[in-house]
């Protein structure tokens, strides 16, 4: 299968890229070049060739022979998406539903959107949001993946498969790290700091899932028969994962012996949900999550121990999506709609 990826050079597209290379894919990478700077260690054994390119400029012809497309080059997470809303709109909203139209004009079969549970914002169902259930996204990036699920859809047909996955909150290790999600952003603090000093009670559920599992739920979609993943929106996780922010602080103080934690008051944030896993865990061929938070942060220790993180490496910009789009944007190295421009 010939495969594109958007966003190669992300987080958990390097992740993604080499373990399809690994299965036997042909797969060609495209990404914009935000975050090159954010290279933490040598960690995986392959690459594809990547495209830099925008995804607002892909043409029909970046899609031709391409038997599937991995969508997840956009401008990610909340404080980024505050940023810049409107851009964040453009990319985010309008370059993800042009590309699945110039992808259903090409001739591709399968077009795996790579969404989020942050869409449902808050929750109180007992048993965790599931697919069907409502959704109340309190912020730009999660308006975007409603908006984007929303406008894909209906292109679905016989020759047109549109699968959306909504990701519970990625962590673990990454060679294109990011130490701006919650359990990477802990134990950073963890490892450099000796102490974790939460801002909030801790109480909030958040739904948690590792880079890695996330890799094999879009193997599992791509050789999913075709009406198990018509259209179909899947919650990519497990129900165990599902923490509350406190659990997961104490969790990593445990793994990070001599870290001293504490907690604060009640937080503004109001995002709060637990997320139901059961339709991905039954009716998806082969998934099966592999991590838990626990082995998730053994599994930073020991990289930061191999590595000998430092504070610096720590609070490096590279490793931070907004420290690194403002880093872009205060030296004029992208312009005012986020474009490269040139010298």
């Amino acid at each position: 299968m010939k495969v594109l990826i958007t966003g190669t050079e992300g987080y958990l597209g390097c992740l993604l890229a080499a373990f399809l290379l690994r299965q036997g894919y042909d797969v060609t990478g495209m990404d914009t070049g935000f975050y090159k700077a954010g290279w933490l260690y040598n960690g995986v054994d392959l690459a594809p060739k990547t495209v830099n390119k925008d995804i607002r400029h892909i043409t029909l012809d970046d899609l031709q022979g391409m038997d599937a497309v991995v969508h997840m080059a956009e401008l990610s997470n909340d404080p980024t998406g505050q940023l810049a809303p409107h851009i964040t709109h453009e990319i985010n909203f309008k370059g993800s539903v042009r590309l699945a139209e110039l992808a259903k004009q090409a001739g591709v079969s399968r077009f795996v959107y790579m969404s989020s549970c942050s869409v449902y914002g808050f929750s109180t169902e007992p048993e965790g949001a599931s697919e069907a259930s409502p959704v109340d996204p309190q912020t730009a990036y999660a308006k975007c993946k409603v908006m984007v699920e929303r406008a894909i859809a209906p292109m679905a047909d016989d020759d047109f498969s549109p699968t959306f996955m909504r990701n519970a909150t990625a962590f673990g290790a990454s060679p294109r790290m990011r130490f701006d999600i919650v359990i990477n952003n802990l134990a950073g603090l963890a490892w450099t700091t000796e102490k974790i000093k939460m801002n909030s009670d801790g109480t909030p559920w958040r739904p948690m899932v590792h880079a890695l599992d996330i890799a094999k739920a879009t193997l599992c979609v791509l050789e999913a028969p075709r009406d198990m993943i018509h259209n179909q929106i899947f919650n990519v996780g497990d129900t165990s994962n599902n923490y509350r922010v406190k659990d997961i602080a104490e969790i990593i103080a445990d793994i990070f012996t001599g870290c001293k934690l504490s907690f604060g008051s009640i937080s503004a944030d109001r995002r709060n949900y637990r997320v139901c896993f059961d339709k991905i865990n039954t009716q998806l061929p082969g998934f099966k999550c592999e991590w838990d938070a626990s082995r998730g942060a053994q599994q930073l220790h020991d990289l930061f121990t191999r590595i000998d993180l430092t504070e610096e490496m720590f609070h490096f910009r590279g490793y931070t999506r907004l420290k690194q789009l403002e880093y872009l944007i205060r030296t004029q190295q992208i312009d005012q709609d986020f474009f490269w421009k040139p010298l």
